[in-house]
């Protein structure tokens, strides 16, 4: 049968909406046609009216390198490793978190505004707290992000996921033990000014270490704590100033930390001795 249109007088059409189209059945009415019963499918189930018709957006496999994004760790930016490139430390953590420093109160000063500025609450506890005042009033007055405790002082900090808590121990050459620890979002570091008799029980403990110029008995001693080879024993004598080296359980890494123009007008230029 010759497929052929039918049209009311009186129909969709008089109204501005095409009239229906289709063919014509044995009975007179007219049949959809395959595109109008996808067309009210859709309608009925929801989907909305169809837009215009685009070429799928495809790319080759040799174009996709070019999406590649730089993305590394997140954490706090500590410095730069031997190829320049940025190292960072991941301080906000789900699990509990302990960092050694044998080094000088600046790197620790220095760690804890660069984890304030990425929104983690600073609870520093401390024997010489006109060490930390200037940082403190610089920040607002413990306001924003930072407090200063008498050495053990510091209350529970309520750390979670949304305020993420970095407990500073600045308690010298002995440190007790702490009554707030490393926990969930509630990381811990430890500033040791030199190698001291409770060093090596700290040190076996810490996830991570980071060790700063030193004497050569003291890099002897701890190389063989830490398992470090002849080279990282003999340059721990020798490193500058705001150099330091961080150990971990699988790498050894020498960071260079290089201040920010605010950093230095608060804290001074890098230092080892205070």
């Amino acid at each position: 049968m010759t497929a052929m249109t039918t049209q009311s007088p009186q129909g969709p059409g008089d109204y501005g909406v095409p009239p229906r189209t289709g063919a014509v059945a044995g009975d007179g009415q007219a049949v959809p046609d395959a595109g109008g019963r996808r067309a009210r499918g859709s309608l009925r189930f929801g989907f909305g009216l169809f837009g215009p018709r685009h070429g799928r957006h495809t790319l080759s496999a040799d174009d996709l390198d070019g999406l590649a994004l730089p993305i590394g760790d997140d954490g706090v930016v500590i410095g730069v490793d031997a190829q320049g490139q940025p190292a960072v430390l991941g301080l906000n953590r789900p699990t509990p978190y302990d960092v050694v420093l044998i080094g000088g109160l600046w790197t620790a000063q220095v760690l804890a505004l660069r984890a304030a500025a990425t929104g983690a609450r600073v609870a520093v506890e401390t024997g010489r707290p006109q060490a930390w005042t200037q940082m403190m009033h610089a920040m607002g007055g413990g306001q924003n992000g930072l407090s200063v405790y008498d050495v053990g002082r510091v209350p529970p900090q309520g750390a979670s996921a949304g305020t993420p808590v970095l407990v500073v121990r600045d308690c010298g050459m002995r440190p007790p033990r702490g009554r707030v620890v490393s926990g969930p979002w509630q990381s811990v570091l430890t500033l040791l000014p030199y190698l001291s008799p409770v060093a090596p029980r700290l040190v076996r403990q810490a996830r991570l270490v980071g060790v700063q110029r030193i004497s050569p008995d003291e890099a002897a001693e701890l190389g063989r704590t830490m398992g470090l080879s002849r080279g990282d024993i003999d340059a721990l004598p020798t490193l500058v100033d705001g150099v330091t080296l961080w150990c971990s359980d699988r790498d050894r890494q020498y960071v260079t930390t290089q201040p920010t123009d605010a950093e230095v007008g608060l804290l001074g230029t890098p230092r080892r001795m205070d």
